[in-house]
Formats: C-alpha cells, structure tokens, sequence
C-alpha cells in the first residue's frame, strides 16, 4: 500500500522551510486548508491597479507573497509578476500544462505541471532546486507542512516529499488519479481519489487510517475545521466527515455538482455549487445560514479575509459577500472564473480562464 526510502527514513530530519526566510503560501490558505487570508480584505472597491494578460488559457488560481504573484498557464508557463506594476519578474516553462496553484516556502516555490513532474525553484529567478517526476499528470496543487510537501497525481499515488531536497518520504497508492490538493493536521493527511474514497494517511508511516467511500468522483479539494473534514462531491452534496473515524457527520444536497473546494469561518462552512448558488451552511450540522444567487455555475472556491468571502462564477464575474451573504461588490471580467481569488497587501487578484490576471484594489 504503501513505499519508503530505501536507505533512510526522512520524515524526523526534514528542515523546516518556512524559517528559512520568506512567507509560506499555498492553495486554500494553509495546510488545513481554511480557505483563509491573513490579509486584510476589501470591503469596497476603488479600482483595478493592473491586468496582465498571458498567451493561452488560465485555469490555475494565482498565490501572492514577498511582492509577487505567481500564475501557470495552459502554455506551460509559470509567470511570477511584479505585485506593484504586473511586470514579469521572470517566467518558468514546464513541458506540460500548469492548472493548479504552487505553494511557496523558504524562497522556493514548488510547481505541479501535466508533463508529470514536480518542481522546486527558485522565488528570486526561477532557477530549478530539484524535479520529481510521477508516471501521471499531476493536478494537484502541492501542499507543505513541516518542511514535507503532499501532492497527488493522475499516477494513482500520494506523495510525500522532503521539500528541501525532493527525496521521497513515502507514496501511497489508491485505485485513481489523485485531483484534489491534500490537507494536512494532527499527523495525517486528507485526500481524495477518482476511485471515489475520501482517505486519511499517516503523515509518519504512509499507512491508511481510514478511508470514506462517496461512490461518486470528488474534485473538491477537502478542508479541516475543528474535528470535521468538508468536501464536495460529483452527486452534489456536501459532506462533512469525523476527522478521527471517517465516519459521516452530516451531508448537505444541491441542485448542482460540486467541484467549489470549501472554506471555514467561524461556525460557518462556505462553498460553490453548479447550481449557481453560493452557500454558507452552519459547520456542526449543516443548516443552511445563508445562500446567494449567481448567475452562472460556481467552480471556484472561496477566499476568506476579515470575514468577506472572494469567489468567482461561470458568470464572468468576482463575487465579495460579506459574513451575512450581503453582496458588497462584483467585478466583471473577460470569461468564466473558476480559480480561487487571491489576497495580498490591500489588493483581490484573481483570473478568468481567457488567461487575464486581474489586481484591484
């Protein structure tokens, strides 16, 4: 089930990056996957700053830190760009599409590609550390946690890698792609497979703890809040799983498949639907709170900072709600958004799938 090492166990002696120098970003905020900013949002909006317009499609979210922002594209391109003016700091070619978000600790930024592998580059210049290579594309955005990145691929496999070198900590198989970002706390990590099982694995052994069978295909990545994991799922609910068992707490049905990876706020859980609606359902048994109406399917995921909720819509436009599902603005971009906005330095950055990176601010 599952492989190690062969010469030595690297977990106990891995480094821990994030204090190395330079802030530790990643998909959904953080390894639990909170869907949360430690950035102040914006509660009006004044004006777009910038756009910057890439060559080819977008379907990645962009990640924000140390003045710059960093977005794949379907042209094989990693575009690292000035936060100030959205000039390129430098660019970074992979031999395959990039549709998933890097993570970024200790100056390295770590980057998922389709051509299989995962790379480990400098956030200077973009100079290569190291490459892994899977046997699968790989859209799962990688996730670091105590100096160990998680990452899935269309390989069947979960990995585990010593983020300062690449080694291999351990992978484990299952009877699928792996297309959602793993998230990690309390010694395990949560990820799904196209075999329809939500998983949870020892971040130690690589050994299974318990897995939740769906019967249906879960693109929505999974998010930890208190003793509870959340994700969405192909048959349009919502579920909320007992991190310690795997036993179900409680399910929520929509009207539209959910690929929206959840966020957590309070006491409250927040996500998107193709139904078009976005909703907040209370996080200990699923009550809805509140919901608003888009006019458009709901693929992306939410970003949360100082309780205003960031989302995008097949609707062309980029929602922010605030705590009580009140509209506060929307902007109006040039195609479907489907990645999760992104918060930085007084600034909302986010992208359609036309490939146009918008900042306002």
């Amino acid at each position: 089930m599952f492989s190690r090492m062969k010469f030595f166990w690297v977990y106990g002696v891995v480094l821990l990056l994030a204090g190395c120098g330079g802030a530790t970003v990643m998909y959904r905020g953080d390894a639990s996957h909170s869907g949360q900013s430690n950035n102040s949002g914006l509660k009006e909006l004044d004006k777009l700053k910038w756009k910057y317009t890439l060559p080819d499609k977008s379907y990645s979210s962009p990640i924000a830190a140390d003045d710059k922002v960093y977005l794949g594209g379907k042209d094989g391109y990693l575009y690292a760009l000035n936060t100030s003016d959205g000039s390129i700091s430098w660019k970074f070619r992979t031999g395959g599409n990039i549709e998933v978000a890097v993570a970024l600790s200790g100056g390295i930024v770590y980057l998922a590609s389709w051509d299989g592998k995962l790379y480990a580059i400098s956030a200077d210049n973009g100079a290569t550390q190291w490459t892994f290579r899977t046997k699968g594309q790989i859209y799962s955005a990688p996730t670091i946690h105590n100096g160990v990145l998680y990452f899935g691929s269309e390989d069947k496999h979960m990995y585990a890698l010593n983020a300062e070198t690449g080694a291999e900590v351990w992978s484990f198989k299952t009877k699928g792609g792996i297309p959602t970002s793993p998230a990690v706390k309390d010694g395990f990590v949560y990820f799904s497979s196209l075999d329809g099982f939500m998983y949870a694995v020892n971040i130690k052994s690589g050994q299974e703890q318990w897995k939740f069978r769906v019967g249906s295909r879960i693109y929505s990545s999974p998010a930890i809040g208190d003793d509870k994991l959340y994700f969405g799922s192909d048959n349009k609910r919502l579920y909320a799983v007992n991190l310690k068992t795997g036993q179900e707490v409680w399910n929520k049905k929509t009207a539209g498949r959910i690929y929206s990876s959840p966020a957590i706020n309070d006491d409250s859980v927040i996500f998107g639907s193709g139904d078009s609606y976005i909703y907040a359902l209370n996080k200990n048994n699923g009550k809805r709170i509140w919901e608003y109406k888009t006019d458009g399917a709901v693929l992306s995921s939410p970003t949360i900072a100082s309780d205003i909720i960031y989302i995008g819509s097949h609707d062309h436009h980029v929602y922010a709600i605030d705590e009580t599902g009140k509209l506060l603005w929307k902007y109006k971009t040039s195609g479907k958004v489907i990645a999760a906005p992104a918060v930085y330095a007084g600034m909302i950055m986010f992208n359609s799938i036309q490939g146009e990176l918008y900042v306002v601010k």
